[in-house]
């Protein structure tokens, strides 16, 4: 899939314009925060907020600037993952993500690469153990790392809606529609 696709699918799943009280991030169009509107230089109201506008900050923010094309260059299944995640759960939490996935798959070094480093830093080491593993494990080793990062999405979800039980309104559609 490409990344037009990704961001084609991620804006028929988050809607048009929303302003849920329980939502911390506020008004949002197209899935696209007022906070992100307003750092990527939208300054009007936000049920106004141009769809090409949505799609150039999906693609810059929470695609490119967090290296999740260098991810899709190796696995685009994976990487729509983590761009979903970040889209969802914030770029940061999303991030460290894989490095945090393969050292629960490395098998304690012995699965050709040693513990990453979860910095969030999707760089040259993280690309070569991902290259690795997916040499090693296949489509089939794709597939397991794919549902270790759903897991560890559904598990932040779980934790937000425990801390705050005012998010748990939004609960299930987090794990219908980004985890099941």
């Amino acid at each position: 899939m490409s990344i037009q696709q990704m961001i084609d699918e991620i804006i028929k799943r988050e809607g048009g314009y929303v302003n849920h009280p329980s939502d911390r991030g506020g008004p949002t169009r197209w899935g696209i925060t007022q906070a992100s509107a307003r750092a990527n230089g939208y300054m009007g109201d936000m049920q106004s907020l141009p769809i090409d506008l949505a799609r150039s900050i999906y693609r810059t923010e929470y695609f490119t600037k967090p290296r999740f094309d260098q991810i899709a260059e190796l696995s685009p299944i994976l990487a729509e993952e983590l761009f979903d995640t970040g889209v969802n759960c914030g770029v940061g939490f999303a991030k460290p993500l894989i490095q945090r996935a393969l050292n629960l798959l490395n098998q304690n070094g012995a699965g050709g690469w040693p513990d990453l480093v979860v910095d969030g830093v999707i760089g040259s080491k993280t690309t070569s153990a991902l290259k690795v593993y997916l040499s090693k494990r296949g489509k089939q080793g794709e597939a397991v790392l794919f549902k270790v990062l759903n897991i560890l999405q559904g598990q932040r979800y779980i934790e937000i809606a425990e801390r705050n039980p005012s998010q748990e309104a939004f609960f299930y559609g987090w794990i219908a529609n980004r985890v099941a």
